[in-house]
């Protein structure tokens, strides 16, 4: 009989060759146990997901309530679901005013393709603007915005008439004109590297935005749910976008997305034509059942100010170590920049093998990613510092 590992290897369909995977038998809090019996620390949060760590017993239990009642029982927006509209409810009461509507979808991907479309509804236009470095996803609208050419070249033609701007270069906002439907960034450039915005610029993108008579969208699908220090990240710089994006750390685990906007331009899909934007499993019950708790305990338990507090630890502890040229943070979301000297894929490879899960961001090919649950404890937090400061001794040594 074949084993996981080789049926993994014979039958999925894999974005990239993984050589000797891990086979992952449970996960709880901040640890992965593999079918060896070792226990790995996830650093990363499943690329953000896992804020309020694996398996939280609330999320758990949110989970088998929900089972006990139903699952699937229509497309999206037929049927009134408790686990919807009470998921929309919490929502809406922790953002502005002006972003009250909440349109369900599955993935973050598909949070940009509904944003997307939302935007050309309302402006009838067709210009994207998006930026260097970014990344929205993999379908072929968010593709078509991802920031870097060499991901996206062999998929092209892709979605027209887009233009890509250099963040945080103030000198190409006059690029922005009266034929751009949306301009679309993540407020903290995560893929990039953790880049946060200079002072002033998101306010110069708002304001270019209205005097254009264009959408402004926030990607905030990895940097949501309280890893930047505030529940929502463009909460940190005070300016306000006519869409946001969500997805990763709302479901606690499950998958889960939305757009968010407000409910007089949502109106937009509801006619010419009807069915505007339409998903089959969108906000599906358990799934937002998951999210609604996960969203409670972040709340209940301050997670968003406990990441800031977190976040300065790392950083105290890890930059004064010679491997590390620059730390970039914002909460509890470090982009640790190595020297020039440190051979990224050696760090890599032993971070793996002290049994750390660490990655590196697509477009920053010398730095990697702590992003660890929000509800990691200090105890945790030195034990996986001790490990990173142990590997990071073993990279420049060699």
């Amino acid at each position: 009989m074949l084993t996981n590992r080789q049926l993994f290897q014979l039958h999925m369909g894999l974005p990239s060759v993984v050589n000797n995977p891990v086979e992952i038998v449970q996960a709880k809090g901040i640890y992965l146990i593999d079918s060896e019996g070792n226990k790995h620390i996830d650093l990363v949060s499943g690329v953000a997901v896992s804020n309020v760590g694996h398996l939280h017993p609330r999320v758990v239990d949110a989970i088998k309530l929900q089972l006990d009642d139903y699952m699937h029982v229509m497309v999206y927006g037929k049927f009134v679901h408790s686990p919807q509209v009470k998921l929309a409810a919490k929502l809406t009461d922790n953002l502005p005013e002006s972003l009250n509507a909440v349109y369900f979808v599955n993935s973050g991907s598909e949070a940009i393709e509904g944003a997307l479309k939302l935007a050309k509804r309302l402006t009838n236009r067709a210009e994207l603007v998006h930026f260097r470095n970014a990344y929205h996803g993999g379908t072929a609208g968010a593709l078509s915005l991802l920031g870097d050419e060499t991901m996206k070249n062999a998929f092209r033609p892709l979605v027209p008439s887009t233009r890509m701007l250099d963040f945080n270069d103030f000198s190409q906002i006059s690029q922005i004109t009266n034929k751009t439907a949306a301009v679309i960034i993540e407020p903290v450039q995560a893929e990039a590297g953790i880049i946060l915005p200079e002072k002033g610029y998101l306010d110069a993108l708002r304001e270019r935005c209205n005097q254009m008579g264009c959408i402004l969208i926030f990607d905030e699908i990895q940097m949501g749910f309280g890893r930047s220090g505030k529940l929502f990240a463009f909460e940190n710089f005070g300016v306000v976008p006519d869409i946001i994006c969500l997805a990763k750390a709302m479901g606690g685990g499950m998958p889960i997305g939305a757009f968010i906007s407000s409910k007089e331009k949502m109106m937009a899909f509801t006619n010419n034509p009807e069915l505007g934007h339409i998903t089959t499993f969108g906000g599906h019950p358990v799934s937002c059942a998951a999210s609604l708790a996960a969203l409670d305990v972040i709340l209940e338990e301050n997670l968003p100010e406990k990441a800031i507090h977190k976040g300065k630890i790392f950083e105290k502890a890890l930059l004064p170590h010679p491997a590390v040229k620059e730390i970039r943070r914002i909460g509890l979301m470090l982009g640790i920049e190595v020297a020039t000297e440190v051979k990224i894929d050696q760090l890599m490879k032993l971070f793996k093998k002290n049994r750390l899960v660490v990655d590196q961001f697509l477009f920053h090919e010398k730095a990697f990613r702590i992003a660890p649950p929000l509800t990691i404890s200090e105890e945790e937090i030195l034990e996986s510092i001790q490990l990173i400061i142990n590997s990071l001794d073993q990279v420049i040594s060699k």
